[in-house]
């Protein structure tokens, strides 16, 4: 006969129907890898009201910290700013700027928006990917330690790792 292209949903019902006939059955997805790592560049003008993955780039010495939120990007960004103000460790963001001596500024110029998404185990994945991107790029604040190689991300990060975005500027050396 024919091949029938179903979308994946999980329930086995549809090979069960057709396994004594001629019809073959082939399942894709959409969610590929590539769409969910992929930045996505358009917003509404409210980006910093919803939740997922940001990056905080400090001012003075252009390295990243990258985190997640569930809460909106700017109950977050002001938990950062509190952490720096009062002097607390808390916030790795803070942490650098208090140590490094380097200032805070506002939040729409050193906050860049990198996933819009709720808050599951997919915004455990983008976070881990970010945080592993900057970390091979030498270019990162959070703890290193929490960092480990990972066939997937490497895979990606040699094959573009800014994803279509231009790389940062390198320090002169």
């Amino acid at each position: 006969m024919g091949k029938i292209y179903v979308r994946w949903q999980g329930d086995r019902l549809i090979p069960k129907l057709f396994k004594r006939t001629n019809v073959k059955i082939a399942f894709t997805a959409d969610n590929t890898s590539g769409k969910r790592l992929a930045i996505r560049e358009e917003f509404p003008q409210s980006k910093y009201d919803r939740s997922g993955v940001y990056q905080l780039t400090c001012p003075e010495c252009k390295m990243k910290y990258t985190g997640q939120t569930g809460r909106s990007f700017k109950v977050r960004f002001q938990g950062h700013v509190g952490d720096f103000k009062y002097n607390k460790n808390i916030s790795k963001f803070a942490q650098h700027l208090i140590s490094n001596k380097h200032a805070i500024v506002k939040m729409e110029d050193i906050m860049e928006v990198v996933h819009i998404t709720k808050k599951d185990k997919m915004m455990d994945t983008l976070e881990g990917f970010h945080i592993y991107k900057e970390t091979k790029a030498g270019n990162q604040i959070n703890d290193r330690l929490t960092v480990r190689e990972n066939a997937i991300f490497e895979t990606i990060v040699q094959e573009d790792p800014y994803r279509g975005r231009a790389a940062p500027p390198q320090p002169d050396s």
